[in-house]
């Protein structure tokens, strides 16, 4: 397998993870969707596009960042990854506190144009502080500390985050309406989708603490 490439496992396992993060309810899927039911799907689109821009330098900058730190402080990499473990923890507990909200803004008194409304997912994304704590913490349990393709890897993975993001989010988009009121109807949906985030993080910053913890 080329070597940037992450085992299949690994590919697997984070495939879930950006699946559920895609599909469970937060700022991020508030912010498409009340932009697709206000001023129409194509405003949704582009606020996902300018939210996915960001993701990608979110990715560059923690392949570049990590990359450094594995070279030259291997130990200071292990004490990111248990700290990334303990992080997760906190993101599971903060989705079970979240229950079942989703809160939709109304609309504006001024219609956006798109490259308005990408440009607002652009900056909301890359101002989020916990897009990049999340990149930083959750990007390094993938990789091993000797890896010398690892840089390669995380970019591979944040590829793969943005690609398994994008069809479930634009699907949402497309069923906007439908979908919010599903959520502020039967709320048992967005708890579902909430135990489902806090069991996926739960269960990954267990076996990193674990993983640690034996050696």
């Amino acid at each position: 397998m080329v070597q940037f490439v992450p085992d299949l496992p690994v590919i697997a396992a984070f495939a879930i993870a950006a699946f559920v993060l895609a599909v469970t309810p937060g700022p991020d899927m508030a912010l498409f969707l009340s932009r697709a039911i206000n001023y129409g799907r194509a405003h949704g689109v582009a606020c996902l596009l300018g939210a996915m821009t960001g993701l990608v330098f979110h990715s560059l900058l923690a392949a570049l960042g990590i990359s450094i730190l594995i070279a030259a402080a291997p130990s200071a990499f292990m004490a990111l990854k248990i700290a990334g473990a303990v992080y997760l923890l906190f993101l599971a507990i903060q989705a079970l506190r979240a229950g079942d909200t989703l809160a939709l803004a109304g609309a504006g008194r001024v219609r956006p144009s798109l490259a308005g409304s990408y440009l607002t997912g652009l900056g909301i994304n890359l101002l989020n502080p916990k897009i990049i704590l999340f990149f930083v913490t959750f990007l390094p349990q993938f990789v091993a500390p000797d890896d010398p393709a690892a840089a390669g890897k995380l970019l591979f993975l944040g590829a793969e985050f943005i690609l398994v993001s994008l069809p479930p989010t634009i699907a949402m988009i497309f069923v906007a309406g439908w979908l919010a009121r599903v959520l502020a109807q039967k709320q048992w949906v967005g708890r579902l989708l909430n135990w489902s985030f806090a069991g996926v993080f739960t269960a990954f910053a267990g076996t990193i603490l674990f993983a640690e913890g034996r050696r």
